[in-house]
């Protein structure tokens, strides 16, 4: 849809917050993550991470953005901080934090560049595969991700864009074998189909090569081959109430070559649901309530990891 250059020095706050209960606090941050405008291709999670039992937790968002005219056009910015704080399980607290910059060349043409930095997110206790150590040891990771998109608008209800992102992935030092590095490419569409109703479509091909693809006496090659698929629709169902829902699909091909390791010539297929409705108090004030359902399988493991979240939240734009 056409929209209008921003006007010179337009600042905006954002503040968000939600409340969730999740029946799983090993995989909850990857299921909330799990969509075409997060990190759908989260960490390996061994099936000895998952289901760690249930809690509540508390998910602050804050957003200051910035718009001014420059010589291409107009350029929005904006930093992002996002908080997830457990109530029993105050080890699997966490941050991120996004930097983005959008340039508009004209009211159909824009690219957007971002960068995502997820420090030290804890996963839980984890096998200690390094030579002559046994036992449970923390597992954590940090992600720094950089990604470009760029959005043409075709027609008045068409949109088309344009993904792609390269991202690191560091590992504590007992899982530095885990170390990874990934490059994904795919193409989004938002498509409004009627005056109330907007789909959007999305395709990801990730690329990731983990530094145990080097160290066979490890037998833990976490390199792989993904392909992300994602649809929503975005359905206006009263002036004030909106309903927004969602389906994912996510399909990992380990590569590992090394004979012994379990992802040798093994797959993972994750499916995920949501569904979620914002009713807007008034012109700056949300409030949402929302559900999202995610099942996760290895081909080598005969159980299903489910996770369930049901949350409610309110937001305000100043």
């Amino acid at each position: 849809m056409t929209s209008t250059l921003p006007a010179l020095a337009e600042w905006a706050v954002e503040e968000r917050g939600l409340l969730f209960y999740t029946d799983d606090i090993g995989i909850f941050s990857a299921t909330r993550r799990l969509s075409r405008d997060g990190d759908p291709t989260q960490p390996a999670l061994d099936t000895l991470l998952t289901d760690k039992g249930s809690d509540v937790v508390f998910e602050p968002l804050l957003d200051l953005s910035n718009s001014y005219r420059n010589g291409f056009g107009a350029l929005r910015t904006d930093v992002q901080g996002q908080g997830f704080i457990y109530t029993d399980n105050s080890r699997f607290n966490h941050g991120t934090m996004r930097l983005q910059a959008t340039q508009s060349f004209s009211p159909e043409t824009r690219i957007r560049l971002r960068y995502y930095y997820a420090p030290n997110l804890f996963l839980g206790d984890n096998v200690d595969r390094q030579p002559g150590m046994q036992g449970l040891v923390e597992e954590s990771v940090t992600s720094h991700i950089w990604s470009a998109r760029l959005e043409r608008n075709l027609t008045r209800n068409l949109e088309v864009r344009l993904l792609g992102r390269f991202g690191l992935r560091r590992y504590n030092d007992e899982f530095a074998q885990r170390d990874l590095n990934f490059w994904t490419i795919g193409p989004h569409l938002e498509w409004r189909l009627l005056p109330r109703v907007k789909l959007g479509l999305g395709y990801h091909y990730e690329r990731g090569l983990a530094e145990g693809r080097n160290q066979p006496q490890l037998r833990d090659d976490v390199s792989y081959v993904n392909n992300y698929g994602s649809a929503d629709l975005d359905i206006e169902l009263a002036e004030r109430l909106s309903l927004l829902m969602a389906f994912h699909y996510e399909r990992n091909d380990w590569t590992s070559g090394i004979e012994g390791d379990l992802r040798n010539g093994a797959h993972e297929d994750i499916f995920q649901g949501e569904a979620v409705f914002t009713y807007r108090m008034t012109g700056r004030v949300r409030l949402y309530a929302g559900v999202q359902r995610s099942s996760r399988k290895q081909s080598f493991e005969e159980e299903i990891v489910k996770n369930t979240n049901v949350g409610i939240g309110l937001s305000g734009l100043f």
